[in-house]
């Protein structure tokens, strides 16, 4: 239905300041925001802004779709994984560790809730990578901000660091 009604629903959503994302080989779609330097447009879709951690995350998702993606596979994760992952980026001298465990727990929640993550049938530990992650983070971006992140894991002790938000408790 969604291909058959293409035309009329993008300018339906053009209407609306919204452009429609489809990506036929994956079979998934969703919207996104018109971006214009000439006029103001209103803001109709919500915006998740991420801590440091949360974006630790999500580049750790995408990284881990992009090689299931060049096996063939689908992505999938334990959520055991997710927070061994998140774990190198506590500080050498935390003495805030129940903090952290929370800033962990949150990032994987909230990676639920923005539908990154879906839970597998039967496997209460495992879930999949949602494939319009790729979409929502070309792989230019997501290059740029590894470098950025790996370069502060080496030098920084950015567990405490919001990446310009706050941090949720």
């Amino acid at each position: 239905m969604l291909l058959r009604d293409e035309a009329i629903l993008r300018s339906r959503l053009h209407d609306l300041f919204l452009d429609l994302i489809i990506d036929r080989e994956q079979k998934i779609a969703f919207t996104r925001q018109v971006v214009t330097d000439n006029i103001d447009v209103p803001v109709l879709l919500r915006r998740a802004p991420l801590t440091f951690l949360e974006s630790a995350l999500v580049l750790f998702l995408r990284q881990r779709l992009t090689e299931a993606d060049t096996r063939g596979e689908r992505a999938v994760v334990s959520r055991t994984e997710l927070l061994e992952h998140l774990q190198v980026f506590e500080r050498d001298r935390n003495v805030d560790h129940a903090r952290f465990e929370r800033q962990r727990e949150n990032a994987f929640e909230k990676a639920k809730t923005l539908n990154l993550l879906h839970r597998l049938r039967g496997g209460d530990d495992r879930f999949e990578i949602s494939p319009t992650l790729k979409l929502l983070f070309p792989a230019e971006e997501i290059q740029a901000l590894t470098q950025s992140y790996t370069a502060l894991t080496q030098t920084a002790h950015p567990a405490d660091t919001s990446h310009g938000e706050e941090q949720a408790e």
